[in-house]
């Protein structure tokens, strides 16, 4: 058989499946889309709602008012967003899908490649940390401050490289705990992270929060496996108070006194997972 006519083959087949998913959207009834990702989200204890939903063209379904939320209360709150399957990308034989969304006066785009070589990629843009719920209703931490960051990954999650990247400029944090450990209230001019992925391990490159008062850097590694919250946790957590500090927060350093090796520095060992982290 000619090569032209494998290639015409080919792109008829493509060409017939793409109208079939877009008859298929076009016909489905959004509240019925809306319905069966619940029900997807379901088996990990999340729920879907919106304000208001539908399709959007020519493969994808958008909304507005959408919340994301677990049996602790909302984890994301998005003005508006999109998802949408790619239609070129089909041509070459890849499912691509498109996520964009409004959270707050922020953004986030994402683009998804699964199937074959499966490959993520993130861009958040001037999101306010008040903005993500999940902080307050899970974490119970009292955020504030602007983030922005870059994330991309290819590959099962065991074997996957790629890399994070994340700025928070004007960082307040208040309320954080490790286990049952709490950790010094602070506000840091800037929040800086880089952690590289190599065949499914994840190195922090660099990851410090410097403020006027305290300066905290975070370091290790770690394999990830799936599901990602079971991953294993080997890091240790540095803390360099300024005396102002240590003087309004006696009561916090008086706990962590057994991780101060030196005077003004604390190295504290964080193990766990990744869905549960301890300080032992």
């Amino acid at each position: 058989m000619r090569i032209s006519r494998i290639l015409r083959i080919i792109g008829l087949v493509t060409g017939a499946a793409v109208l079939f998913l877009l008859l298929a959207i076009m016909f489905i009834p959004g509240r019925t889309i809306f319905e069966a990702a619940n029900s997807g989200l379901s088996p990990y204890g999340l729920k879907l709602e919106a304000v208001s939903f539908g399709k959007a063209f020519p493969i994808g379904i958008s909304g507005k008012g959408i919340t994301l939320s677990s049996e602790s209360g909302e984890l994301l709150k998005l003005r508006s967003g999109r998802l949408a399957l790619e239609l070129l990308p089909l041509l070459v034989g890849k499912v691509c899908i498109s996520v964009r969304a409004e959270i707050g006066s922020g953004s986030l785009v994402s683009s998804m490649s699964i199937l074959r070589s499966p490959s993520t990629k993130i861009e958040v843009k001037n999101v306010r940390l008040e903005d993500i719920p999940f902080f307050q209703t899970v974490a119970g931490i009292k955020a504030s401050g602007i983030l922005s960051g870059k994330a991309e990954a290819k590959g099962l999650i065991s074997k996957a490289k790629g890399y994070l990247q994340l700025e928070v400029d004007g960082a307040d944090l208040t309320g954080i705990k490790i286990g049952e450990m709490p950790l010094p209230d602070a506000s840091y001019r800037k929040v800086q992270g880089m952690v590289r992925i190599n065949n499914g391990i994840a190195s922090i490159e660099s990851f410090t929060l410097q403020g006027d008062e305290l300066y905290v850097r975070l370091k290790g590694g770690l394999p990830l496996i799936d599901p990602l919250q079971a991953t294993p946790l080997n890091l240790s957590l540095e803390l360099m108070p300024k005396p102002s500090l240590l003087d309004k927060q006696k009561l916090i350093f008086l706990l962590l006194v057994k991780f101060q090796d030196t005077p003004g520095h604390y190295l504290i060992p964080v193990k766990g997972t990744l869905g549960k982290p301890q300080i032992l």
